[in-house]
């Protein structure tokens, strides 16, 4: 039997899809430059010398040499300024920042979701419980992905010559820090990621592994704590994201609101049972996948919501006195359009990380999209790992003159890859994977939640201020 089949098949058939296709058809630069996003020109200095009342001025080389540098052009602030509107085009795209990485990312992750419900479709029909789910490992790659497009977004931030942007990645990672510390002990009655079972599951296996390497001794030099400290800092880094939160996403792991309340909720002096405990697990799947797939449906309109901050910008400056150069306008007005593929990413990314998280979570967690037939990860029993005969060099027949036969050995690597992913299905069990998607994902929608109040009271107050 194969190792992973047509699975395997679809997968390199989807990346070979993707790699050709991109300079062609993209769901990315689909997105962005297919007409329904229109970015704000800049106005040139002669529409600002017009609508000021003056005429361009002319200076001549002698003026140049006796002046030095030229004077900045500068106008009033209240002149009657428009800015004129214009689709974005391909050919708009090539100056936006950071366009290669989103193109990838965005693409990378529609293939993504192609192959994932190809394998549940699949996984539906045929029994592939012994075969490795790669429609997982795709949603695993694509949350990698893009927790690396945010750590290209912070290092952006932090090498800008304004210092503003670098202190509040700082004081935020440090909060973000705290409060992961301060959530990982809270108890599972309040909080039901499953982490501790998780992590005992994790540690049990783990030393069984172990002693069949040959390591009877040996034990795991680590504590459940130190796990959850390294696991705190690691999500100190997804504080870095904006826009409005999922709340509900938060809601749904809190369980004497979520949980406890469904299941026993008060009817007068006695209680009822609203959703059994399988049905709010599927329940909460499609809740989390419906929220994302809102928030991605709305990504035009918020998109377009930023671009029109550069009429905004000039609406304001109107009310203002004095004067203002000209150069300062344009600037303003196109750095807005240039960094629109950065508020992409700083919009999409949380969604593909909570929607793809969630998917794995499914996936490797034993979940069911239906009700009623969702698999209990239980206790993995003891490692049994298959035994491969070694295959000897120099072992052929005398006519082939040391030729390795090309079957054999392809079975040969078949058969040790089938060793490897035992022995890795059997230490990362789905009791363990249940809790740390579980967690990964409402952490990544409480990040959501503190930048979008913190980013309210920054616009809302200290902006008007």
């Amino acid at each position: 039997m194969a190792l992973m089949g047509i699975q395997l098949v679809v997968s390199l058939l989807a990346a070979s899809i993707m790699q050709r296709m991109a300079p062609h058809c993209s769901f990315a630069r689909w997105l962005l430059c297919s007409g329904s996003l229109f970015r704000f020109r800049h106005p040139s200095e002669g529409e600002l010398c017009a609508l000021a009342g003056k005429q361009m001025p002319k200076q001549t080389r002698r003026d140049r040499r006796q002046n030095g540098e030229s004077k900045p052009l500068t106008v009033p602030k209240d002149i009657d300024l428009q800015l004129d509107k214009a689709p974005i085009n391909a050919l708009d795209a090539l100056v936006l920042r950071f366009f290669l990485e989103y193109q990838w990312l965005i693409d990378f992750a529609v293939y993504a979701t192609g192959v994932f419900l190809f394998t549940e479709v699949y996984c539906s029909f045929v029994d592939a419980s012994k075969e490795i789910n790669l429609g997982a490992i795709w949603c695993v790659l694509t949350v990698v992905f893009s927790v690396k497009t945010l750590h290209t977004l912070m290092k952006h931030y932090f090498q800008s010559e304004e210092g503003g942007e670098r202190s509040v990645c700082l004081a935020f990672g440090f909060l973000s820090l705290l409060v992961a510390m301060l959530v990982l002990v809270v108890r599972e009655d309040y909080l039901e990621f499953g982490l501790e079972s998780g992590f005992s599951s994790l540690f049990d296996n783990l030393e069984v592994f172990a002693r069949q390497q040959g390591y009877a001794d040996w034990s795991i030099p680590v504590t459940k704590l130190t796990v959850k400290l390294g696991l705190a800092a690691f999500c100190a880094i997804l504080l870095h994201i904006s826009f409005l939160s999922p709340v509900i996403v938060v809601i749904l792991w809190v369980k004497p609101i979520a949980r406890d309340f469904l299941a026993n909720a008060p009817m007068g002096k006695t209680s009822i049972t609203i959703v059994s405990s399988e049905t709010f697990d599927t329940m909460r799947l499609w809740i989390v996948v419906g929220s994302c797939a809102l928030r991605l449906l709305l990504t035009r309109y918020h998109l377009q919501a930023y671009l029109n901050l550069a009429q905004k910008w000039v609406d304001q400056m109107k009310k203002e006195a004095g004067r203002i150069a000209a150069i300062d306008i344009q600037r303003k007005v196109t750095r807005i359009f240039c960094y629109l593929t950065v508020i992409t990413l700083q919009y999409l990314v949380p969604v593909f990380l909570i929607l793809f998280s969630t998917l794995a979570l499914k996936a490797l967690g034993n979940f069911s999209w239906g009700t009623g037939v969702e698999q209990p990860p239980g206790v993995t029993p003891a490692l049994v790992l298959p035994t491969v005969a070694p295959v000897l060099p120099g072992v052929f027949d005398d006519d082939e003159e040391g030729v390795e036969d090309p079957e054999e050995d392809i079975q040969a690597t078949v058969a040790r890859l089938s060793e490897a992913f035992a022995a890795l299905r059997s230490v990362l069990t789905p009791l363990f994977l249940r809790g740390l998607f579980a967690f990964f994902t409402w952490w990544v929608a409480a990040c959501q939640l503190i930048s979008s109040l913190f980013g309210i009271y920054f616009h809302q107050y200290l902006m008007q201020n």
